[in-house]
């Protein structure tokens, strides 16, 4: 479903409503009110929370307020790690004004975080978001009743997990994450990547093939050297740096992939019993979002919580101006923000519906 013209507008307004509340003018001359205007005051505040002996660093923007403020967690996109990334600036200055504080943090291993890796354990990362939470939840700022989840790609599908597996979170947010698991997901992006760089249609088949070796050796469902064999044709071709492999690949349990492949996010859908809205671009190169919504319509019946917002001309980060290439080179990743009017008015329309936001 588009937005289309009415969430544009109502978009307007809410960025109408921000900009008079968080932004003050600078004053002409000391003492001309009429030149001034008073901004919202939003506290920054380092916070470090504990998952088991693993200490991770963060920081939250809270608005000052005479009684606790709801709050979101922010999940990290496979491709992002620390804090400063463009892509958590909007909800942090988008956030406050409405109410909602908002807390980041670097991902385990890395900038002031400390701890091992992941290497593709979702468990562990969603428990990590969910040790931000509880600390949070302490937090004489923050009610505790109204924490939630917002995550994109990857940290859209750490949002769902997250809040299946507690009682205490009140909302879930995934952006540009498919309901299908990650290794159709990866395939599907390949092959676009390959035909934005314009090589052939056997050259797509050639890699898929590869990758589905693999994919179904980790899942214990073919051999090692028919597996290998198909890599290695793939490892011949010039396009081989473009489709995510190695040359070689680790025994299941050795594999930090073989864990992710067994991420479903359609069964840990059906446990989240919180209000969730998942929201797709319809020029999203990396997620297979018609088959995504063909499996949400099918289970619709099992999802009553759940709301689904496609928008229009939006891409994987919910950006109108990336061309196809730059879209699908995640070195710049790091550099994407949302720029899509209706997200940004999707965003804070849900939260107000459903008493997180109060513009």
């Amino acid at each position: 479903m588009d937005l289309g013209e009415r969430g544009c507008l109502a978009c307007a307004a809410a960025l109408l409503c921000i900009s008079i509340t968080s932004a003050a003018a600078p004053d002409h001359h000391e003492g001309s009110s009429e030149w001034s205007a008073k901004s919202l005051s939003v506290l920054t505040i380092d916070k470090t929370f504990s998952n088991g002996p693993d200490q991770l660093n963060g920081t939250l923007y809270v608005p000052s307020a005479s009684q606790r403020v709801p709050a979101v967690v922010a999940f990290h996109a496979a491709s992002t790690s620390t804090r400063d990334v463009a892509l958590f600036r909007h909800l942090e200055q988008m956030l406050p004004p409405l109410g909602v504080a908002v807390f980041v943090y670097d991902r385990r291993g890395s900038g002031k975080s400390v701890g091992k890796p992941a290497h593709g354990d979702y468990e562990v990362l969603a428990e990590d978001g969910l040790s931000a939470a509880r600390m949070l939840a302490q937090d004489p700022r923050i009610d505790p009743q109204r924490i939630g989840f917002w995550g994109l790609s990857q940290g859209g599908w750490l949002s769902l997990l997250a809040a299946a597996r507690s009682a205490d979170i009140a909302f879930a947010i995934s952006v540009s994450a498919p309901i299908t698991t990650p290794d159709v997901q990866m395939n599907f992006a390949v092959a676009n990547i390959l035909r934005i760089k314009g090589y052939s249609k056997v050259d797509v088949d050639t890699a898929i093939a590869a990758r589905e070796a693999v994919d179904e050796f980790e899942r214990g469902k073919l051999d090692r050297a028919t597996a290998q064999k198909r890599l290695d044709e793939a490892a011949a071709k010039p396009w081989f740096d473009l489709i995510y492999m190695e040359k070689t690949f680790a025994d299941p349990d050795q594999s930090g992939w073989a864990k992710e492949i067994r991420n479903d996010p359609l069964p840990t859908l059906f446990k989240v019993r919180v209000p969730t809205l998942i929201i797709y671009g319809a020029r999203d190169p990396w997620v297979p979002v018609r088959a995504s919504l063909d499996l949400l319509r099918e289970h619709a019946p099992r999802l009553p919580n759940v709301q689904t917002v496609v928008i229009a001309g939006a891409d994987h980060h919910m950006m109108f101006s990336a061309t196809p290439d730059e879209q699908i080179d995640s070195s710049n990743f790091a550099q994407h923000a949302p720029e899509a009017p209706a997200y940004f008015s999707l965003l804070a329309s849900w939260l107000t519906a459903h008493g997180i936001a109060h513009p």
